[in-house]
């Protein structure tokens, strides 16, 4: 009897052990998957940052090599040619103005990564600021044929003739700059773009509207990640580094606001931001500008771009 009992318990405790090796084992297969997930992520995230590099470089040493190119011509023109001058200059400016676009997104993304990204809050004037974003694509656009319409819907009292917003007037400016960049880039020549800025529940809202390629379903998913480029072939028409979309999420994330998309391929996409109202701590009542972009330089409708 007690033979049989000895057995049963040696059956159950044999079981036991069993069954604990089971576990242990799945629980290092599940260690060893993770283990491997997480080497393909880091091989993928090298990949990516490595093709950004390449992208980053070429985006930086093109246009040096055209504005050093462009000046040598310049100095090179007998001064009865000046309209060949101005046709060039209006070059050197376009190149000039896409370097300090890229420099300005490459120097915010090492800023997010380091996590130096504090917001810096201002009374912001709203439509002077978003009116100075719009005049800064004014060359590339009108090169394009793309006419760009401002639709500001804020409703001011009497006498009001100024709206300011508590926001940082910078960050804002290049969210804003950052998604209008996204829809020239993929809008259609002789197209529009749609800009709409409004008021609704103490949020600010502006949203880019284009009519251009659009978006799958699939690259909405994967637009505001870092690094990745919807069309990486290599003779894609559409510059970039897939900077742009990311640092716009990442700098609204620092303003407390949110992003949304609405897209239908090859009908075009409208980018919709909202913006609450934060607490003031900058007592700059225009907010600050540091020279981003070259907003005055592209004003001369003279200038020929072709």
């Amino acid at each position: 009897m007690n033979n049989n009992i000895t057995d049963r318990q040696l059956l159950k405790e044999l079981s036991v052990r069993l069954k604990q090796k089971q576990e242990t084992e799945k629980k290092y297969a599940d260690l060893l998957a993770d283990y491997q997930a997480m080497g393909k992520r880091l091989k993928d995230s090298e990949a990516l940052k490595s093709h950004f590099i390449s992208n980053v470089t070429n985006e930086i040493v093109n246009p040096f090599t055209s504005i050093l190119g462009l000046s040598k011509a310049i100095l090179s023109v007998e001064k009865q040619d000046w309209k060949k001058i101005v046709s060039m200059v209006a070059l050197i400016h376009n190149e000039a103005f896409n370097l300090d676009f890229q420099l300005k997104n490459i120097f915010t993304a090492a800023k997010i990564e380091a996590g130096e990204i504090l917001p810096n809050v201002q009374k912001v004037h709203i439509r002077q600021l978003i009116q100075g974003v719009i005049d800064s694509f004014s060359i590339v656009t009108r090169k394009m044929g793309i006419d760009i319409q401002f639709d500001y819907k804020i409703q001011l009292g009497f006498g009001d003739k100024d709206y300011y917003f508590n926001t940082d007037a910078e960050k804002l400016k290049q969210i804003v700059s950052n998604i209008l960049n996204n829809a020239v880039k993929y809008s259609y020549k002789d197209s529009k773009i749609i800009v709409k800025c409004w008021i609704d529940d103490d949020l600010l809202y502006v949203s880019v509207q284009d009519f251009g390629t659009g978006i799958s379903d699939k690259n909405q998913s994967v637009i505001f990640e870092r690094f990745k480029r919807l069309d990486t072939g290599i003779n894609s028409i559409n510059q970039g580094h897939g900077l742009g979309l990311s640092i716009a999420k990442a700098l609204l994330d620092v303003l407390e606001g949110e992003i949304d998309i609405k897209s239908t391929k090859g009908e075009g996409s409208t980018f919709t931001i909202s913006i609450p109202r934060l607490k003031v701590v900058n007592t700059d009542p225009f907010g600050g500008d540091d020279g981003m972009f070259f907003d005055d330089a592209a004003s001369d409708d003279d200038v020929d771009l072709f």
